[in-house]
């Protein structure tokens, strides 16, 4: 049994084989897991026969729910945070859960493994020795191109998620904002049957 405190689990971002045998471990032995969706996470439980009990904890309920989470490892349970896929807070929820685990002195362990951003910049072709991960940008145009002018002048590859029906539209902005000379890799589907990596 692990020893009380929250445990930061990176889970697949596609092939449910690309999991560490000390993560399937520790979420096989933990008191409970705060995933993402609980719906989505029982697939990846299910896979490697994992029936641990598991909460939802999502953007909406985090605030409210990691007080009773901390209370859980006050008391001398483990408790295992994962999202949907790759490593939890990148883009994802329990960075306020984390946070009030580190303020109340409480432990925080991670149990590293897959990354969306790192799986990426290994196979895009564009320079990984330096790079900026601005996540998701605004779904509104113009709050976008002004993101975007902010970084017009950053010399270090830059890293964004996207949505597939806005990914055209970004492409867009980006070429009218950094120009046409700055070279592009679209990485989709990542680790799965149909992987793609473009060059633009």
């Amino acid at each position: 049994m692990p020893q009380a405190g929250l445990y930061v689990v990176a889970t697949p971002i596609g092939n449910l084989e690309d999991i560490s045998y000390r993560a399937v471990r520790l979420l096989s032995e933990v008191n409970l897991i705060a995933a993402e969706d609980t719906r989505h996470s029982r697939v990846l439980l299910s896979h490697y026969n994992v029936s641990t009990a598991i909460v939802s904890l999502h953007e909406h309920n985090e605030a409210r729910l990691a007080g009773r989470i901390l209370d859980r490892i006050v008391e001398g349970q483990a408790v295992a945070l994962i999202s949907d896929a790759g490593t939890p807070l990148i883009s994802d929820p329990g960075y306020q859960l984390v946070r009030a685990a580190r303020e109340a002195g409480l432990p925080v362990y991670s149990i590293p493994g897959p990354s969306a951003v790192t799986a990426a910049l290994s196979v895009a072709g564009l320079p990984p020795d330096r790079f900026a991960f601005e996540g998701f940008l605004s779904s509104k145009a113009a709050a976008r191109k002004k993101k975007l002018q902010t970084l017009s002048r950053e010399p270090r590859t830059l890293v964004f998620f996207e949505s597939s029906h806005r990914i055209a539209a970004t492409i867009a902005d980006m070429t009218e904002v950094f120009g046409g000379q700055r070279l592009v890799a679209i990485c989709r589907e990542l680790t799965k049957k149909f992987e793609t990596v473009l060059r633009v």
